[in-house]
């Protein structure tokens, strides 16, 4: 699952994927937000993104990224 989070006054977004399905990283960073908690997420490295719920300007959860391989005959 790819994640993309904009942190207020960071020019770059914080870009990362994880194991999580969307829902599951969806829930966690809305119940951080509702409750004004550090956002925690874990991504496929296992590295923990902490982010201050106040900090966050926005989210992207993404579909897990699925790529080609090969070639295609036309």
């Amino acid at each position: 699952m790819d994640v993309e989070l904009g942190i207020q006054n960071v020019a770059r977004p914080v870009h990362f994927t994880t194991d999580d399905s969307a829902e599951a990283v969806s829930d966690a960073i809305g119940q951080a937000m509702g409750k004004g908690e550090p956002i925690n997420l874990i991504d496929d490295k296992g590295r923990h993104i902490i982010v201050p719920a106040g900090a966050l300007g926005y989210a992207m959860v993404g579909s897990e990224t699925k790529h080609a391989v090969g070639f295609g005959a036309l």
